[in-house]
């Protein structure tokens, strides 16, 4: 093993070498020619990607929606120098949203087992991209047991800490003056998750929860469904990440089920592009029922998803996350790299649909409107407000639009992305 490592590390000195050396070429310093570093513009890095920690559930337990950046022929995720993939400025042009404010409203996340690193790789994120200070001592950020105490706190869990950072951090991007409350359950189960629900849902100033697990549709989750049904509150739950295919919570009636895109700087008006994310989960619920407002004739009952936003890895969002079993030297993000150790340490890009659901909890947020909607109904009556997703597929359907990306409703993006916060 040792060998191996060191081996490892060599192959990975020599590169950020050879970008430095290659920057110095063209004029460019070492710091900002690193990803990350300075004030160069950092592009996502494109790469094979690896699910989160939390994407291999027990029995009768859910799984979180995130997959990483991996380097090729490494079985985890890659640990980066510094600040990578997209950050709060391009999540903020590419859904109109750059000079909003979502002050006085809270998004409640809600997640199994603790992240004791949270509040500081919290801290650590925001400082690195100029937001302003989101803290327990200042207010703005609160994390809490599933019963909605500050303490105990549940035991921690290294993959689902890599999911809980990536969701602080997009809602941190997309909304830097929401305040901030982490919801984590005792387990990964639907029982637990269901209570760590309903107490984000009676907290005081949440007008949003973001969940991103699921697992598979079965006959009894309609009875679960009365923990999502939080008239007031919006409630968004990614779609899954495993493509074609029906996830629950997604699949409630109660929520806004948030599919998947891939995101993409362009030249053209917008200044992006979007296109059905491969892996975003989508299709007809067995057993929900459909709500007045989806109107498509392909499926009788629940249509998945209602809308969407970035959820590609290879778009992903940079995520700060230090909670491991091996520690903080590069001899960690080795082990980490190979697939040896669990956790981050450190930067990695990180997408899923574990992604796009904060972002739409974070909207839904700086509009301000939640008293007054119905469940997810509220895009259905405002799609001039949505960039629509014409291109892209999840899977194999017939070509139908529950796989296919297509002018108006489809499956794999619903009505489409956020232009600003007029359809929430």
């Amino acid at each position: 093993m040792e060998t191996k490592v060191a081996a490892r590390w060599a192959r990975r000195t020599a590169v950020l070498l050879c970008v430095a050396g290659a920057g110095a070429a063209f004029g460019v310093s070492s710091a900002s020619a690193l990803p990350g570093l300075g004030r160069a513009p950092r592009l996502p890095v494109r790469g094979p990607t690896v699910n989160l920690g939390c994407a291999s559930p027990l029995a009768g337990a859910v799984q979180c929606f995130g997959r990483a950046i991996r380097p090729a022929q490494q079985a985890g995720p890659q640990i980066m120098p510094g600040p990578t993939g997209l950050g709060p400025a391009q999540i903020q042009s590419a859904y109109k949203l750059s000079g909003l404010n979502g002050s006085g409203r809270t998004v409640a996340i809600v997640d199994a087992f603790d992240d004791p690193n949270a509040a500081s790789d919290l801290n650590t994120f925001r400082s690195a991209y100029g937001l302003p200070a989101c803290t327990t001592s200042n207010g703005c950020f609160q994390k809490v047991n599933q019963s909605g105490a500050t303490s105990p706190l549940p035991s921690g869990d290294y993959g689902w800490a890599e999911e809980e950072s990536l969701d602080l951090d997009a809602v941190s991007s997309a909304c830097p003056t929401c305040h901030i409350l982490l919801v984590e359950a005792n387990s990964a189960s639907t029982a637990a998750l269901a209570k760590a629900e309903n107490s984000a849902a009676k907290a005081t100033g949440v007008v949003a929860i973001s969940n991103s697990y699921g697992g598979s549709e079965a006959s009894s989750e309609t009875s679960t469904d009365s923990a999502y049904n939080h008239p007031g509150v919006a409630i968004t739950v990614s779609s899954g990440d495993s493509g074609y295919g029906v996830e629950y919570p997604a699949a409630s009636r109660y929520v806004t089920a948030v599919g998947g895109t891939t995101l993409t700087q362009a030249s053209n008006a917008r200044g992006w592009t979007e296109s059905a994310w491969s892996g975003a989960g989508s299709g007809c619920s067995a057993y929900e029922p459909k709500q007045s407002w989806q109107t498509d004739t392909g499926c009788a009952r629940r249509t998945v998803a209602d809308v969407s936003a970035d959820a590609d890895p290879n778009s992903g969002l940079g995520v700060y996350d230090t909670y491991n079993n091996c520690g903080s030297s590069s001899t960690c993000d080795v082990l980490i790299e190979e697939g040896v150790a669990s956790g981050l340490d450190g930067w990695a890009q990180v997408g899923g649909t574990s992604l796009s659901s904060p972002l739409i909890a974070s909207v839904y947020a700086l509009a301000g409107n939640t008293a007054s909607i119905t469940y997810g109904s509220y895009p259905y009556s405002h799609t001039s407000s949505l960039f629509d997703v014409t291109s892209g597929s999840n899977g194999s359907c017939g070509g139908s639009y529950l796989c296919t990306a297509k002018a108006g409703y489809d499956g794999p993006t619903g009505l489409g992305t956020p232009n600003g916060t007029g359809a929430f």
